[in-house]
């Protein structure tokens, strides 16, 4: 099964109401915010990423979730295979630097031992409080789409982890992803629809379009891309689907009250429509990473 075909089963389940019907990254309790993230080793993070990242990493992408939905964290809840001394007590270190950059206390969780050489499995659920917590299947025809900051740092992150040469700050993006808290809480009552870019840029947006019955256009020469990246060599159409960017991507139809770039539209239809300066252009076989 794919997480597509997984998900759609478990719409057949007892939902709660606070869930969307599975649609979404964050389920709501009033203006409780719940999301959970797991990430392994092999997938979400290399074996030879120091301990420390890999916590930070973890902490954040749950945050940015929670971002998403212009929350406040309360806190979060781990869950943890202890089997390395080494390796754990650097982990804790890291995960101590990461819930004091944030503000977001350890709620309690749960560990288990697990077997030598088994894949680490990492697993966090945050909590978070919102009053304006938009979803991402509320987008409108004529509304602009947005994203916060730049796209495609941690894919070329990931390239200089795996070996490549490259500038600190690109492997940073990667290794120690930043949570738009700030800019979430500032977009979350003047946007229609938000979410967090974590599998692609053009992936996500067709997920925003599709959630909302729409089409989306997507201009690639509109995508914003750092120096350090244009150096490195990758260009809009690898950033635009390499993930782990943890940017947000919005909807709304003025002028967005934070730092952003406008990179598209949705209309009326269906499907992810891609551009180039205005010029339409074939998709690419892979729109960003699936599971």
């Amino acid at each position: 099964m794919t997480e597509a075909d997984f998900i759609a089963a478990l719409r057949r389940l007892p939902l709660h109401p606070g869930a969307h019907g599975l649609t979404d990254d964050a389920a709501h309790l009033g203006d409780l915010v719940l999301t959970k993230d797991m990430i392994v080793a092999g997938v979400h993070f290399l074996a030879s990423d120091p301990p420390a990242d890999v916590a930070w990493k973890l902490v954040a992408t749950n945050l940015s979730d929670l971002a998403a939905k212009g929350a406040v964290p309360l806190g979060v809840m781990l869950g943890y295979p202890i089997g390395d001394d080494d390796w754990d007590r650097a982990f804790l270190t890291g995960l101590d630097a990461v819930l004091r950059a944030f503000d977001c206390p350890l709620l309690g969780g749960d560990t288990v031992r697990v077997p030598p050489q088994a894949p680490r499995i990492l697993s966090l659920t945050a909590l978070g409080r919102s009053t304006d917590a938009p979803r991402r299947d509320g987008a409108r025809p004529g509304d602009s789409l947005w994203i916060t900051g730049t796209i495609g740092d941690a894919g070329a992150g990931l390239a200089i982890a795996q070996g490549a040469a490259g500038p600190a700050p690109l492997l940073a993006r990667y290794r120690r992803p930043t949570p738009r808290l700030a800019e979430g809480r500032a977009l979350a009552r003047h946007v229609h629809a938000m979410m967090d870019v974590s599998d692609g840029l053009l992936i996500d947006a067709g997920r925003m379009a599709t959630a909302s019955g729409l089409g989306v256009e997507v201009d690639l020469a509109r995508v914003p891309l750092s120096n350090d990246l244009q150096a490195f060599g990758h260009d809009a159409l690898t950033a635009a689907t390499a993930g782990d960017d943890y940017e947000l991507l919005f909807a709304c139809d003025g002028e967005p009250p934070v730092a952003a770039t406008r990179i598209g539209r949705f209309v009326a239809g269906e499907g992810l429509t891609l551009l180039d300066d205005g010029h339409p252009i074939p998709l690419p076989e892979r729109l960003g990473y699936q599971h």
